[in-house]
């Protein structure tokens, strides 16, 4: 943790009480323009109490070009959030606050707001020499259940050898909070998202996991260790979150559950609120998705990838272009064009047994290269399908009994048990 305050930039901190001794779990929670913080605070405050000290820092902030008028709404909210929290703070559960006004335009949004919470967690883990605390991604729009704060506390004590893990969460689906076509539209993205780590798991890619802002923790020498949070504006817990899965250890927390907003939302140019907006908006409420035919084809790609493995002809490339023969069409094309035979071939030089050969492999073929072969597969090849469509082809590949009479709700619903289990 010395090595990351001297290798990388950061504030200084702005948190002047010292950390607690008994402080063990931090939770980071951006905030802009956010009207529904006290909610969010709240629902952490009904939380059960844990054994040892928990944190909650929240990152009110805005950019230098950013109108009068939000820069006014945030002020607002820090000082009816501050009126809050002086009611609610115990010596088990202590919420800070902090309000970042003209972040430079380059870098402020929800990234720059997560890292400056996370490192300044780090820096208090730091202070108590302790590499073991935890430190939790979070949203102010989101809220969750009663044995959140537990369960994350003994997953991480029944489990001393997890590095990090992504935490269960639930989209709500009814009630009047919102509109029912918000409900509707975030019932089909939802399902998108289960879809697409269902099908990575289906193709027997090692690193599927959830990768939601909201729902993930993190030990703070891990965190430390893989340089940190990202400045991005948008897809900052993914990236994140693709240093930290390979290094293994990474689990899941389904015993409790985080419930994330629903709502339209402009805070980020793509994710859930940019997706429930742009469905509304055209007035279609069916997430389209990535067709199964391409997961098909890396499924394919990946049951050869032991072909590819090659000690005693290091040197030569012709093994490999005949294999690359046996795949798919649209793949060979995509690796034909990515370098592969120069990447397998380095990948080979450095990998002296079969089990180093495959961590390499998916180092090299990651969920990044899933993500732009999914991509250029549906620009060249594929078109993209409803995401009940797809969830309903996958369903009946992985045997589990399903008909074209379910609804999305209860396809949905289906991916959740299986999300649990």
């Amino acid at each position: 943790m010395d090595k990351y305050f001297k290798r990388f930039k950061t504030e200084q901190p702005f948190i002047k009480t010292p950390p607690d001794a008994n402080l063990n779990i931090i939770v980071v929670i951006p905030c802009y323009n956010e009207p529904d913080l006290l909610h969010t605070i709240k629902s952490l405050y009904n939380c059960k109490k844990t054994k040892k000290n928990v944190e909650v820092i929240i990152v009110i902030n805005s950019g230098e070009n950013i109108s009068s008028e939000i820069v006014e709404f945030n002020r607002r909210t820090y000082e009816t959030a501050n009126k809050l929290i002086d009611k609610i703070n115990s010596s088990k559960l202590i919420f800070r606050l902090v309000n970042f006004e003209k972040l430079p335009s380059k870098f402020a949004g929800v990234g720059l707001a997560r890292k400056l919470g996370m490192d300044e967690a780090l820096r208090r883990f730091n202070l108590l020499n302790h590499p073991e605390g935890i430190i939790v991604g979070f949203d102010a729009d989101a809220e969750v259940d009663k044995n959140y704060l537990c369960e994350i506390e003994k997953h991480f004590e029944n489990f001393p050898k997890t590095n990090a893990c992504s935490i269960y969460f639930e989209h709500p689906t009814t009630g009047n909070k919102f509109t029912q076509n918000i409900y509707k539209s975030i019932i089909s993205y939802e399902l998108h998202l289960r879809y697409y780590i269902g099908a990575l798991r289906y193709i027997k890619f090692p690193y599927s996991f959830h990768t939601i802002g909201s729902s993930f923790a993190v030990r703070a020498g891990i965190y430390a260790k893989q340089g940190g949070m990202n400045r991005r504006k948008a897809g900052e817990d993914f990236y994140f979150l693709q240093k930290i899965i390979p290094l293994g250890n990474y689990s899941e927390i389904n015993t409790t559950k985080v419930i994330p907003s629903p709502r339209v939302s402009d805070r980020v140019p793509f994710g859930t609120g940019k997706a429930i907006k742009k469905m509304i908006q055209n007035n279609v409420y069916e997430y389209l998705t990535y067709n199964i035919e391409a997961f098909e084809d890396i499924k394919i790609f990946f049951e050869k990838k032991i072909v590819f493995f090659n000690q005693k002809n290091k040197n030569h490339n012709s093994k490999e272009k005949k294999e690359l023969k046996n795949i798919p069409e649209i793949i060979r094309i995509f690796l034909e064009n990515s370098n592969f035979i120069d990447d397998i071939k380095k990948i080979n030089q450095n990998s002296p047994n079969i089990k180093i050969f495959e961590k390499r492999f998916f180092d090299l073929f990651n969920a990044f290269k899933i993500i732009k072969f999914l991509n250029f597969a549906h620009e060249n090849y594929y078109k993209k399908i409803p995401a009940k469509q797809a969830s309903y082809l996958l369903l009946k590949k992985l045997n589990i009994k399903i008909n074209k009479l379910h609804t999305e709700k209860e396809i949905l619903n289906i991916f959740r048990e299986i999300d649990k289990k």
